[in-house]
């Protein structure tokens, strides 16, 4: 039976579970939209595969044995799997999908555009139960064991290829600060800035002990003076509000406090004047139907949105 089972067309188990349901071959056949031939043909590969005892001929069909019937059951378990998959892909609907949506989201992202992101989200997925969490050490295991549906992160986060990443975004930086800074006002060359406090949101994407602002500091032989490392944005904000510090960050920060302002950047490679925003999931889902609805919604999102106008100070 064991070299029988390796050759076994998953057709056959589908056969095997509609005669018992049906309890006559006929019946199969109409159902399955084949030919009784084709029922007869089946019916013997499955004799042939587990024996002669899988049912008991009657005047008017067949009885399934015990056997017959525990074989029928442990098919409907394994087929329907691949129904639901089949499913999936050939009637998605996104206007009645119900089930369950996990997006993990750098922290400094979903302070900014989560309130946004929810409500494009309702909108795609208006009956799906939505989980918007913040990326974490684990995350990119989670995610790899399919825990985590879609992550939206900074690009400079390192990612194996299992995981197909779009870009989404970019953000200008600037440096920000209080209202008429005593030395942005007038200058934000280097030699004038690189002694002043440093304010840093936390990210999960820096994983050493310095980012690339940090490193254009230590180029111009200073450590970077790092007063505050923080995910949490009012306290950040308050600190700048209320003393000197500085942060290389977006016109986005201004909404939380009407103190504080934008001023020019030092002289930095283009590279770092805006910071790519990407999304992303595993590399087997790209063809998966709401995947790529979430991709299409979140990339939608992206291209509504226009970053504060600024007036540099």
């Amino acid at each position: 039976m064991e070299k029988n089972l390796e050759s076994l067309d998953l057709n056959l188990l589908r056969l095997l579970k509609v005669v018992v349901e049906t309890q006559n071959t006929s019946v199969a056949a109409e159902k399955l939209g084949i030919s009784q031939t084709s029922v007869s043909r089946g019916m013997a590969k499955l004799r042939e595969t587990f024996g002669d005892q899988l049912f008991i001929r009657k005047a008017h069909g067949v009885e399934p044995s015990e056997l017959a019937e525990k074989l029928a059951e442990a098919a409907e378990q394994m087929l329907t799997p691949f129904t639901q998959v089949l499913e999936a892909y050939q009637d998605f609907d996104p206007q009645l999908f119900t089930g369950t949506i996990v997006i993990a989201c750098d922290l400094t992202l979903l302070d900014v555009f989560g309130k946004g992101l929810y409500q494009s989200l309702v909108s795609a997925l208006p009956n799906a139960k939505l989980k918007l969490i913040y990326w974490q050490q684990n995350s990119l295991q989670n995610l790899l064991d399919r825990k985590i549906d879609y992550m939206l992160h900074y690009t400079m986060l390192p990612l194996p290829q299992d995981i197909y990443t779009h870009h989404l975004s970019n953000i200008k930086i600037n440096l920000v600060a209080r209202k008429n800074h005593p030395v942005l006002s007038n200058t934000s060359e280097w030699d004038a800035i690189k002694e002043l406090p440093i304010v840093k949101y936390a990210s999960e994407s820096m994983t050493g002990k310095y980012d690339p602002y940090d490193e254009l500091f230590l180029a111009k032989g200073c450590e970077p003076n790092i007063c505050l490392v923080s995910h949490c944005v009012p306290i950040l904000v308050s600190k700048l509000v209320s003393s000197d510090a500085i942060a290389f960050n977006s016109s986005y920060l201004l909404t939380h406090d009407d103190q504080l302002a934008c001023y020019p950047l030092p002289t930095i490679p283009e590279r770092l004047k805006n910071i790519s925003i990407s999304g992303g999931y595993l590399q087997s889902k790209r063809g998966y139907p709401l995947n790529q609805h979430l991709h299409q919604a979140m990339q939608s999102f992206f291209n509504s949105i226009v970053q504060p106008d600024i007036n540099l100070a």
